[in-house]
């Protein structure tokens, strides 16, 4: 191990996570220093606002902290069913099922989908959650290129006959490069060849769509798509997973997902500030208007620099540099500068695509992303 960690340092792969010493926010402590936080994923900075602390600190009074045991035992509370309530309403499904983490979320979706005889077709640049999940399962997964509809389209004429059931996986809002994926040709395709669509909209919702409820939403197929996967720990601020879909797929999910019956509970007070962030969500659409109109401006002044932003199209902005030493580099130098940017370097990107990953939240101000490409200009000097 110690050699392989050695050998990580020396090609500048090897990680350190930076500690805080402030909640998360627009603005961080670290090491006794304010810094702009231009990494998390809080993106409608909801993670501290007073209304969800005061729902979580009203919920630990009432329910206390621990949940006590997984879902089917004991750890279900009235908070949790609440939640799960308001996610379908929210997302405008006959059901939906909350999970501990984002990460289960996807693996019992898709095990209760697909299995043995099935087939799973990923996009490339799917999570690592989708990825695991798929992999992980009874059925053949097989990836294609990343956004590539044509080669998805010459897979499933190949392969489509010879399975069972066929699941199409897909991030709406992809984590690394901030684009979105092409839902409207993934739905006539999914149609053509009777298979199911997966989306997963993690980092979308709560940011796209008139009401926050994501990608779906923005680009008008919400009702062509069979099962939303989604997180309560990005734009709501809190942690956990869900799924939403037909009420079928849910029982199904309680009754047969390994992750879900055997996992404890998330605590109750995490529930109840998932549900205040949704009210927020639905009551306050300036946040997300303000973060998607920041982050044009962001994606703006980065490309007139010249710099390399793939094809973003929301809060995420990507700024490829490529060799993932000079992305350390540049990351350090921008923290001596107050801006707290780590550098994204394999296995969470391909080789050669390391990457300053820029995340915005409604807490910015377009001040803040003037000085950061200043500063951005000075360090890559």
């Amino acid at each position: 191990m110690r050699s392989e960690l050695d050998e990580m340092a020396a090609a500048g792969l090897l990680r350190t996570p930076v500690v805080l010493e402030s909640p998360i926010a627009p603005r961080v402590t670290v090491c006794g220093r304010e810094v702009l936080c231009l990494c998390s994923n809080d993106y409608l900075s909801l993670a501290s606002d007073a209304s969800v602390k005061a729902a979580a600190l009203a919920a630990v009074e009432l329910w206390g902290v621990g949940a006590g045991a997984s879902r089917l035992v004991c750890g279900t509370t009235r908070v949790h069913t609440r939640l799960e309530e308001r996610i379908a309403h929210f997302k405008g499904t006959p059901s939906a099922v909350v999970t501990s983490t984002g990460w289960m979320a996807n693996r019992v979706a898709i095990s209760a989908i697909v299995g043995g005889g099935d087939l799973v077709l990923c996009d490339k640049l799917d999570h690592a959650s989708i990825l695991d999940a798929a992999r992980g399962g009874a059925a053949t997964m097989r990836t294609y290129a990343h956004r590539d509809v044509r080669r998805l389209e010459r897979m499933l004429d190949n392969l489509r006959a010879s399975y069972r059931r066929c699941l199409i996986v897909t991030d709406s809002l992809f984590s690394m490069d901030g684009d979105l994926a092409p839902l409207a040709e993934l739905v006539e395709l999914k149609k053509r060849f009777d298979a199911q669509l997966l989306i997963d909209e993690a980092h979308a919702t709560g940011v796209f769509g008139r009401r926050g409820r994501g990608v779906a939403e923005l680009l008008g197929v919400e009702g062509e798509i069979d099962v939303t996967v989604g997180t309560l720990s990005k734009a709501l601020g809190a942690m956990g997973g869900f799924v939403a879909g037909p009420a079928e797929l849910i029982d199904t999910i309680r009754n047969t997902g390994r992750a879900y019956i055997y996992t404890t509970a998330p605590p109750a007070a995490i529930c109840a500030a998932a549900v205040a962030a949704l009210e927020i969500v639905e009551a306050e659409p300036q946040r997300r208007q303000k973060l998607l109109t920041m982050a044009e401006d962001l994606r703006g002044r980065l490309s007139r620099a010249g710099l390399d932003t793939r094809d973003s199209a929301g809060q995420i902005v990507p700024v490829v540099i490529g060799d993932p030493v000079k992305a350390v580099r540049i990351s350090r130098a921008l923290l001596e500068a107050g801006f707290l940017v780590p550098a994204i370097r394999p296995p969470s990107v391909p080789r050669g695509t390391s990457r300053l990953r820029v995340s915005l939240s409604a807490g910015h101000e377009h001040a803040d992303v003037q000085r950061f490409v200043e500063a951005l200009r000075d360090c890559m000097g």
